[in-house]
């Protein structure tokens, strides 16, 4: 990479998940109002066991102190951060080339990242040829605000999740997801990272939905819920398709956040895009969006 005289790069290592968190939250900061990830998210997604942190990693450095960062998370997907006050010296720009030479060798014709819309890295991307693929939002229930309670209909109920049922919750929730978003099946393995093993994690955190009662019992949904900080994160809520329309999911939503307020969460936010269509739905329960989003993406050269 072509950095300003005075700054060195190398790839990072699960010790660096500390000063990579600070550096992404000096950036939300100012691009937000307040930082979103949390150290937890670092360390959840990098212990993955199908990722290679240092291959897919690197960090610009200004002596001992991290100023930014590229992650290849995902051959066509990638995260990037550059301290507020090392922007303007041109580190984004090298930070692109490095991703995009990545991407390319793991075999990737296009590679993109989500960044706030109207923030330096989106105009960034936009001058660099990334093109918008879809809108996000975080939504927010505010502080204080109830979701009106929704009672699941008759033969419904909900419960902790436990080890047995792991397998059989990643296959409804990749499925449920895999509908409209463009990437492989993620590895078991690679969802409980993210899940059951996420640092922190507690039995209330994913609640299934069950029809029927005793032996025959079915699985037909699912929520993960975790905290951070003072907030409640709804990381996904899945329904399987033949027990969709039935009010499920918004009652769902309540009990999510009723486990969070029991366990100390002020506030409760989740994040929805355009291609799953259900912004709608969570704005009709009371959510508001706090925060809008774009996912840019480049087409990659041979």
């Amino acid at each position: 990479m072509q950095l300003p005289a005075g700054l060195t790069a190398r790839p990072l290592t699960l010790e660096d998940a500390e000063a990579v968190h600070a550096v992404v939250a000096a950036e939300e900061v100012v691009d937000l109002g307040e930082a979103e990830l949390t150290l937890e998210d670092v360390v959840a997604d990098w212990q993955r066991p199908s990722y290679d942190v240092a291959a897919s990693t690197v960090g610009v450095f200004d002596g001992d102190r991290l100023v930014a960062y590229a992650d290849l998370s995902a051959p066509d997907v990638a995260y990037t951060a550059v301290h507020p006050d090392e922007r303007g010296r041109g580190i984004g720009t090298a930070l692109a080339g490095w991703v995009q030479e990545r991407a390319r060798a793991a075999g990737s014709t296009r590679v993109g990242t989500q960044v706030p819309e109207g923030s330096a890295a989106d105009r960034l991307m936009a001058d660099l040829g990334y093109e918008v693929r879809w809108t996000a939002w975080d939504l927010e229930l505010p502080e204080g605000a109830e979701i009106e309670a929704r009672p699941l209909p008759a033969g419904y109920g909900l419960r902790d999740a436990t080890e047995a049922d792991r397998e059989a919750v990643w296959t409804l929730v990749e499925d449920a997801f895999l509908e409209w978003s463009e990437r492989e099946r993620m590895p078991l393995a690679d969802f409980g990272a993210r899940v059951w093993d996420r640092p922190g994690a507690e039995p209330w955190n994913l609640r299934l939905l069950l029809h029927g009662s005793g032996a025959t019992a079915e699985l037909v949904g699912a929520t993960h819920v975790f905290l951070a900080g003072d907030a409640a994160y709804v990381a996904r809520v899945a329904v399987r398709p033949d027990h969709r329309g039935r009010g499920l999911a918004p009652a769902m939503l309540v009990d999510a956040f009723g486990r969070a307020r029991e366990h100390g969460a002020a506030r409760c936010y989740l994040s929805t895009d355009t291609r799953a269509g259900a912004r709608g739905l969570y704005e009709k329960v009371g959510m508001v969006v706090s925060s809008t989003w774009v996912n840019r993406s480049v087409t990659l050269e041979p």
